[in-house]
């Protein structure tokens, strides 16, 4: 259906005419009578039996032109393409041809086709916006449908049939039963519509059963089913009121649709009144009731809009009982072109659809903030897949959650329009690693890694038998979220060893960090991998340096032994010895003294930092133990004795010599006990954060950071 009936449903009946086609002389005359009264299936034959009459090559171009008038606003893009295009080459001098055939385009996805033809609109009526925005449109629309969404949108084959389904609403608060619009074979009266070649509109019901299937629609009895269209439903949330739009059919008439309440009586609909506020001169459709009840959302083409069908709300007042006079939502929403099809979420949205703002084709939805009482802005396009080439209106939610229905013409409908489910898969992340023996290569079971959330979140889990971990989605527990940055650390008990390491392990400081923030897809992170150093006689750690002869710490061997620092914080039961070494230059009582005066340097550093000075035993070797060098497998390869160093470095340079050196000035550390207990420690809750544990060690397919 086109977009003018999607808002009226074919609901502005228009002055009944029969006519012998067959007998009629003037078909022009005709066909311009039928096109006034949107009678476009009847205009469409009537045309083009006036273009075998017509003389005049202008006369034929605007007969063309007006046959692609009928095809467009019957919806029927493909033929309103064509016959633009006929038009076009027919000299039909109107620029608006270009502008209908890059809208004709743009509805079948054609965007680039449409766009040449909005550029060359755009340079016959440079002061018309539409050309610029036809352009940024089609920009817009092929950058959303190759960025899609996370939504996920499927045809309700069980509930749409070939002949229009849609306008959508939930019948109660329990979300499984759903009223619609359908012009299908059935409707009450049975009366055929020759604006849009289809039976008029009734409003249908369908019920979901436990298995969740829908149930064949049927239509609502009378008195809200008549002879008339009805259509476009919207209940309150007890299910006590309907809201819905009527057209009367009255013969020899022009009527417009309007607004009409049914309260329930019992459990059926009682008489429909129609709101005051309607009026004979204006359209008024697509209700959409508050949650409370007390507000209405509507569109019309009353005095006062930004142009074309506005979005309008009026609010029921408890004291006088009736319906105050409506209110227009303003140019934030409401564009020169259709905004209709309100929906009014729980959570105070906006949701619309209208061809006045930016987007993919016809009418697209869109949604807006509430920011005060009567006030919505910051209008969204909901993009692709909600949004499509075609036609998508007449959305709604079930409550808070993000699942409802839609109504779309697009690729894949069965009909005019169709039903479409919608539904926001939950965004699902994971984090998955390895812990490992930093020396043998090998993993580790057992040990804790620790998961903090800058939501203030904090899980734990424990390496499996091959040293995996994995925080994961677990049943209804879910461990990593959207949109927040992650800060991941291990912990070892001292009863954990292995056959390589049976002294067990040092925790390390090392710290892993992984963000959700701006991810809009499912996502596994892995490869985030820790290794712990096992404890062995020694422990080297990052070079503290000194100068020559000195003990004095430089500045940047406070960053070396801040490593250290961090070692004792993640091992508080640790009680070390720490030790420092020299050169072969200079004596044996002059490098002993140095080597303890270095040691000692490193203690009151860490204990200037907040460590307890008996944590830590420091001692000098001054130059009787040279390094040795080792393999992965702990065989030693060489020792840096003396000899060693001047063999190594003969015929080289000074540098390689001083480097060699350097090395045996080395300051490390060795775990001579794990049972400290800090007797100003404060106890803690042996309760607090206990959470369930996630899932560890399994495998996943997703993608990879």
């Amino acid at each position: 259906m086109n977009i003018i009936s999607k808002v009226t449903i074919a609901f502005a009946v228009t002055l009944l005419f029969s006519t012998n086609v067959s007998a009629q002389k003037n078909f022009s005359t005709d066909a311009d009578f039928a096109f006034a009264n949107k009678q476009y299936f009847n205009a469409i034959e009537l045309y083009k039996k006036a273009y075998t009459k017509a003389k005049k090559r202008e006369d034929k171009a605007t007969i063309i032109f007006t046959i692609a008038e009928c095809y467009r606003l019957t919806g029927d893009s493909k033929q309103a393409e064509a016959w633009y295009l006929k038009a076009i080459k027919a000299n039909y001098t109107d620029p608006k041809a270009k502008l209908y055939l890059a809208d004709a385009k743009k509805a079948q996805e054609k965007y680039n086709e449409a766009l040449i033809e909005y550029t060359n609109y755009q340079t016959e009526a440079p002061s018309d916006p539409r050309g610029e925005d036809g352009i940024k449109s089609c920009e817009l629309a092929t950058k959303w449908k190759d960025n899609p969404t996370r939504y996920k949108v499927e045809n309700m084959t069980l509930i749409n049939t070939k002949d229009p389904d849609f306008a959508p609403c939930y019948a109660d608060k329990k979300y499984n039963r759903l009223y619609f619009t359908s012009m299908r074979p059935g409707v009450t009266g049975g009366a055929f519509d020759g604006t849009l070649g289809e039976f008029y509109s009734d409003i249908f019901e369908t019920v979901m059963d436990k298995n969740g299937r829908w149930s064949t629609a049927t239509p609502l009895q009378p008195p809200v089913n008549t002879g008339d269209n009805e259509g476009l439903p919207s209940v309150t949330k007890k299910g006590d009121m309907l809201f819905f739009t009527r057209c009367l059919a009255e013969k020899n008439k022009n009527s417009l649709n309007q607004l009409w309440v049914s309260t329930k009586k019992g459990n059926a609909w009682g008489e429909p009144e129609k709101l005051p506020f309607c009026n004979d001169t204006n359209k008024f459709a697509s209700p959409s009731i508050s949650s409370g009840g007390m507000t209405l959302f509507f569109s019309s083409d009353m005095p006062g809009g930004q142009g074309g069908n506005d979005i309008w709300m009026s609010s029921y007042n408890k004291k006088e009982k009736k319906w105050g006079p409506p209110v227009n939502l303003g140019p934030s929403i409401n564009t020169p072109g259709e905004d209709v099809f309100p929906f009014i979420h729980d959570d105070g949205t906006l949701y619309f659809s209208s061809n006045g703002h930016l987007g993919m084709g016809g009418l697209d939805i869109f949604r807006a903030e509430k920011k005060g009482k009567g006030e919505w802005g910051n209008v969204t396009n909901l993009k692709y897949p909600i949004n499509s080439a075609g036609d998508d209106f007449g959305i709604i939610f079930e409550g808070s959650k993000e699942r409802g229905y839609l109504s779309s013409n697009r690729e894949g409908t069965k009909g005019a329009d169709d039903i479409w489910s919608f539904v926001l898969p939950p965004l699902l992340f994971a984090i998955s690693g390895t812990v490992t023996d930093c020396k043998f290569k090998e993993t580790i079971e057992g040990v804790t890694v620790k998961l903090l959330g800058s939501d203030g979140s904090s899980v734990e889990t424990k390496t499996d038998a091959e040293g995996n971990f994995k925080f994961a989605e677990n049943g209804a527990a879910r461990f990593v979220n959207p949109n927040t940055s992650y800060q991941l650390t291990t912990s070892v008990a001292k009863e954990i060893v292995t056959k390589k390491a049976p002294n067990g392990f040092v925790n390390s400081s090392g710290k892993a960090k992984v963000t959700t923030v701006g991810v809009e897809d499912a996502k596994t992170f892995k490869g985030i991998n820790f290794c712990l150093i096992p404890i062995e006689k020694f422990i080297r750690f990052p070079d503290v340096l000194y100068d020559l002869g000195q003990s004095t710490l430089r500045p940047e061997s406070k960053d070396s032994l801040d490593f250290l620092y961090n070692t004792l914080l993640d091992n508080p039961t640790f009680v070390i010895e720490l030790s420092s070494h020299t050169d072969y230059r200079g004596g044996d009582a002059d490098n002993q003294k140095l080597s303890e005066d270095r040691a000692k340097s490193c203690v009151d550093y860490l204990v200037s930092k907040g460590i307890p000075a008996e944590r830590m035993i420091p001692k000098g070797y001054g130059k009787k133990v040279p390094l040795e060098v080792k393999d992965a497998s702990g065989a030693v390869l060489y020792t840096l004795t003396q000899a060693y160093i001047d063999k190594a470095t003969k015929g080289q340079s000074k540098e390689e010599y001083e480097a060699l050196m350097q090395k045996n000035r080395r300051t490390v550390f060795s775990v001579l006990r794990k049972d400290y207990v800090n007797p100003n420690a404060p106890k803690e809750d042996p309760n607090k954060g206990q959470k369930t544990k996630p899932k560890t060690g399994e495998d996943e397919e997703d993608s990879t950071e």
